[in-house]
């Protein structure tokens, strides 16, 4: 089974100045991306893995080819603007990777440089269900929701506080369960990637795999990064010691 892995980065940031390259804990953010998706490709030999970066910045590229075996695609402009959509990126390193390997990949699986502490279990669960199931499209990582919108989640509307979604549930425990994405990890079908799913995950067929919620943090902001600091300490020491790059 032949698997691309591509990690995709602008050069710019609007939250986080420069955030892809920003040292997280002594290394540069993406380097723990670059060291999942090389540990995934070392733990499953079994398959013929590729992995490449899509990025408009050089810094970022240049970082892929110090890592080591990593494909450096050149983004171009009209896919590297502020209101660039993700999928195109991912399509375009596919067809680019495929023409410069000359196969054909099975599965895509995307990896945000801004979740620097998956595990390699998380990336292995998202292709496990998108290879079992053969109806689904792409499958994406999630969190439990800490807020919802059925019982805590409130939006201003004509005027008035309401909640996001009107129900008569009194316990949080008895709300329909909904799930935060995490854009950590997304596996696709190949053909689903090339010839259905345009910009969305929801165009096309889609499952979840829930990942542990501590350990997994967007970065848009200063706060946001501080923190992820914070918690990457305790678990880069205690819990994922086979990311430390």
């Amino acid at each position: 089974m032949n698997i691309l892995i591509t990690v995709c980065g602008r050069a710019g940031s609007k939250g986080v100045k420069n955030k892809n390259l920003r040292d997280f804990l002594g290394k540069p953010l993406v380097y723990y991306t670059f060291q999942a998706a090389k540990l995934f490709k070392e733990k499953n030999s079994e398959y013929d893995v590729d992995i490449c970066i899509n990025s408009d910045s050089d810094k970022l590229l240049e970082l892929g080819n110090q890592f080591g075996n990593i494909e450096t695609i050149k983004r171009p402009y009209e896919l590297a603007t502020d209101e660039s959509a993700k999928i195109p990126s991912i399509r375009y390193s596919l067809v680019k990777m495929e023409e410069r390997k000359n196969k054909e990949y099975d599965y895509i699986i995307d990896l945000d440089i801004t979740s620097p502490l998956r595990k390699v279990e998380d990336i292995e669960n998202a292709l496990n269900k998108t290879v079992k199931n053969k109806e689904l499209d792409v499958v994406f990582s999630v969190v439990e929701s800490r807020r919802n919108p059925y019982f805590n989640m409130v939006e201003k509307k004509d005027g008035k506080i309401k909640k996001v979604k009107e129900s008569n549930y009194i316990r949080r425990q008895d709300a329909p369960k909904v799930y935060d994405m995490n854009a950590s990890i997304y596996c696709y079908k190949r053909d689903s990637l090339l010839n259905k799913i345009k910009e969305s995950p929801f165009e096309g067929k889609n499952d979840i795999i829930i990942m542990q919620d501590t350990a997994v943090l967007d970065i848009d902001s200063e706060e946001d990064f501080e923190l992820m600091e914070i918690i990457g300490q305790y678990y880069l020491k205690n819990k994922f010691k086979n990311l430390k790059v």
